[in-house]
Formats: structure tokens, C-alpha cells, sequence
């Protein structure tokens, strides 16, 4: 029985034994006092037995037929089912069932057929932890973005990072798939933001040197504050870039990460998607439409935040790699150990010793500009290195060790003039012109 009909049980007993009136128990048990008169009597014949709902063991006039039920979990076992990470929850086999086999079961009851049937088992639920912190309210006031790496494919194709962006306010995602975390995953990932939603107020990211790194000696010394490219990409379009300390500070972008590696994982592997081209035609065509149908929410007020996206021209100029480098003696800009001589310019002159920025966009385009106008050069072969006597010397082969040869004493051969003017002074001691200096009495050769 239930706790109610078990109520209502003590109640009858104390009009039984004269505590209570039939008035006063419609009061406590809430019903009408004709309900309450047909209770009595059903108690006074039956007993608390009687107070039972009438429908109790009896089959639901709502319940799924039978041959539903079995037909559903047979599709469930053979499609859905597997190991514990490979196995369909029990609201995403409804949906499949749904979409592809044209069966409509709620999440719920399926999931009490696969409970029942041993297809799922109930996951403890983690103690809470931490204080979650609160959504912002609008839409493109703060985005989340984060990469996540997984076997997204399952050893069909090579693995992957998922770079997701998650908008604070409405769980509004974005996400594109791509070999690594690089510089250019992350430009291109934001670049599709930008050009879908707008340029939002805030990034959260990492605290990683991709997007935020920690400031060199000389530059605390000079007081200058560290950029990445990332950072000098999110500077110009406007966007605050925020590093989280932790992965529970940006925990939604997280979940969303589970939420992936659960059902886009199953969905490519459903849809046979070996390569990443693949799986990003399949996110931007079908998974993330659907995905933002079922997970976004309104946000707390109706304002967009997002401001208005630049032209393409100018995202280009934007998402790119910017180096400074300076001119030599003969115009010469050295980048990447590539030469690039410069040509002469009718206009915008960039005298030798000035500083130009070299531009290299994500075809490897370069450009070189000075005081942000383009100039035009040539890629020339790198110098050849002079071969020095030292050079020449250790290509030279080695003798083999224990046969050195000795060192020579070097000794000045007859016509040195050494010799030659210590013999004429020995020549002159002897004439007695001078006296003889036993410096100077050196051993002559003979003639």
C-alpha cells in the first residue's frame, strides 16, 4: 500500500473506535464527505484491504503493447547496445528509434525497459562539489571555448580535436573538428563564430600559451604586458580574452564536451564518417542544428551582445600571423630562414635598419608591409656560407689515432734574412771592426 492509502487506513481505524466523526475525517484526509462515506463503508467490509486503489496489479489502459516492448528492445540489443562507452543512453535510442525506425517510445518508459531488460544500469550520482556559477544574461556577452581531444572517429580515420565554442548565456554551440589545438584550428573556429553570431563582448579559454602566456623577464622588466597571436587576433576585433585557472571554471564548455564524446561519437559512427572533412560537413549540416534544438535555452534577457561582423576582406587581414622583422644594409628581410629581397617602391619607401611586418596567412601567403602598406619583393636564394681554412681543414680526413705524426720544430731555412744579417755581423766581429757578441755568433750555413 501507499503511504497515502495507508493514511487513510489509520484515519478509518479512528472512526472505528469512536475518535473521530465521518465529517471530521473528510476534513483530514481532504476529500468530499460523500468520498469519504464510501470509503467508511468499503472499510467496514473489507477491512483495510478495501482502501487499496482499485487498479493496483491490473495492466495500465495507456501501457505499450507488448509486442512493441519486445520489438523495441530487440532493435535496441542489436543497434544501441554494447560496452559501457559504446552503448546508447536510453534518451538517445529513443531518439534513433524515432528518426530511423519510426517508432515513437518516451525516453523514460524506454529507460525503465532497458533497466528491467539489463541494457542500462543507473550511474551513482557524483556529490556536488563545487558552486556553479551564474549564466551571464544575454546572448554574446561572454563565450566559452575550449579543445577537446578524443578517438572521435574510433581508429576509422585519425584522431582529432574538437575546438567547441559555448555562448554563456544560451548553450548556443559551435564546433569544428581538426588534427590539433593550433593557432589556426582556434582563428578558424572563432572566425565561423564571428561570422554566424557576430563578435562577442568576452572569450574563455585555456591558460595556455596558445591563447595566453606568462610574461618574459625583460617584458615585466619593461612593463609590457604578454600577447599571443591569438591575443592580438581577439585585440583588434575588440573581444576581452578571459583565462580560466581551472576546468571547473569553464564547466560548460566541459559538459558539452562529454555531451559530444557520447552522442556525436555514435552518430559518426552510425553515419560510417571516416575523415575530418566528413564529420565537419555532417556537424555544420545536421548534428549542431539539431543539437542547438534540444540544448539551447533563452537567455535571461532578450539584448544580443554581439556586435556587427567585419567584412571578409577585413577578417583576413585580422586572422593571419604578424611577425616584425627588420630591413638590412641591402633590403633584404630574412623570415623563416627564407630571404626576401626587396623590390623598389614608387611609394611608401622603407628605408634599411626599419622595422616591417611580415604577414603570413593559412594558405602560407606572406605579405610584408611597412606602416600598413603592402610592399612588393622577391624570394631569393639563401647566401652561401664562405668556406674558411678551418672549414677546409676539418673536411680534411683524420689520421688515424696512435699513427699521429710527430711535429716538426720549424727552423729558418739559409736566405732567411735572419741568418743573413747575423752572418755579416759575425763576419765583421772577426775583422775586429766590433767586438763579437755571443748573441749574435748564430750557426751559418755554408755557401
Amino acid at each position: 500500500m501507499s503511504r497515502r492509502e495507508l493514511g487513510r487506513v489509520e484515519v478509518m481505524a479512528r472512526v472505528r473506535s469512536k475518535q473521530l466523526r465521518v465529517v471530521d475525517a473528510a476534513v483530514m484526509l481532504r476529500l468530499s464527505y460523500r468520498q469519504t462515506k464510501r470509503l467508511w463503508k468499503r472499510y467496514g467490509e473489507e477491512g483495510a484491504a478495501g482502501l487499496k486503489h482499485r487498479s493496483v496489479g491490473r495492466r495500465s489502459n495507456r501501457a505499450y503493447a507488448e509486442e512493441l516492448r519486445e520489438k523495441v528492445l530487440r532493435l535496441v540489443r542489436k543497434k544501441y547496445s554494447g560496452a559501457v562507452g559504446e552503448r546508447f543512453g536510453p534518451t538517445l535510442a529513443a531518439e534513433h528509434l524515432r528518426s530511423e525506425d519510426g517508432l515513437r517510445v518516451d525516453g523514460e518508459t524506454l529507460r525503465r525497459w532497458m533497466l528491467a531488460e539489463g541494457l542500462w544500469s543507473r550511474e551513482r550520482r557524483r556529490r556536488r562539489h563545487r558552486r556553479r556559477r551564474e549564466r551571464k544574461e544575454h546572448l554574446g556577452e561572454l563565450v566559452q571555448m575550449d579543445g577537446s581531444f578524443h578517438a572521435w572517429l574510433e581508429g576509422r580515420g585519425a584522431e582529432g580535436c574538437l575546438i567547441d565554442l559555448v555562448d554563456d548565456a544560451t548553450n548556443t554551440t559551435l564546433a569544428r573538428l581538426g588534427e590539433q589545438e593550433t593557432i589556426w584550428a582556434v582563428g578558424e573556429a572563432l572566425r565561423a563564430w564571428i561570422e554566424r553570431y557576430g563578435v562577442p563582448l568576452a572569450l574563455y579559454v585555456d591558460w595556455k600559451n596558445l591563447y595566453k602566456r606568462c610574461a618574459t623577464a625583460g617584458e615585466r622588466l619593461r612593463g609590457e604586458e604578454p600577447i599571443t597571436q591569438f591575443g592580438r587576433m581577439c585585440g583588434k576585433l575588440g573581444i576581452e580574452l578571459i583565462a580560466a585557472s581551472s576546468p571547473q571554471a569553464k564547466g560548460r564548455v566541459e559538459r558539452v564536451h562529454g555531451t559530444h564524446q557520447d552522442r556525436l561519437v555514435k552518430k559518426l559512427r552510425r553515419k560510417q564518417i571516416d575523415t575530418h572533412n566528413q564529420a565537419n560537413a555532417f556537424l555544420e549540416k545536421e548534428y549542431l542544428p539539431e543539437h542547438n534544438r534540444r540544448f539551447a535555452r533563452r537567455a535571461a534577457r532578450p539584448e544580443d551582445y554581439h556586435r556587427r561582423a567585419p567584412r571578409a576582406a577585413e577578417l583576413d587581414k585580422i586572422f593571419r600571423l604578424e611577425r616584425v622583422r627588420t630591413i638590412s644594409e641591402d633590403w633584404v628581410v630574412r623570415y623563416e630562414n627564407r630571404f626576401f629581397q626587396l623590390e623598389p617602391q614608387s611609394r611608401h619607401y622603407a628605408p634599411a635598419k626599419a622595422q616591417v611586418r611580415v604577414c603570413e596567412g593559412r594558405e602560407g601567403r606572406l605579405t610584408i608591409e611597412y606602416r600598413g602598406h603592402a610592399l612588393r619583393w622577391q624570394e631569393i636564394p639563401p647566401p652561401l656560407r664562405p668556406r674558411s681554412e678551418e672549414t677546409t681543414r676539418s673536411q680534411q680526413p683524420r689520421v688515424a689515432q696512435g699513427r699521429r705524426e710527430k711535429k716538426q720544430k720549424w727552423v729558418p731555412p739559409a736566405d732567411h734574412p735572419w741568418r743573413v744579417a747575423a752572418g755579416r755581423a759575425v763576419e765583421k766581429k772577426v775583422q775586429g771592426e766590433i767586438p763579437v757578441s755571443p748573441s749574435l755568433a748564430l750557426p751559418c750555413a755554408s755557401p
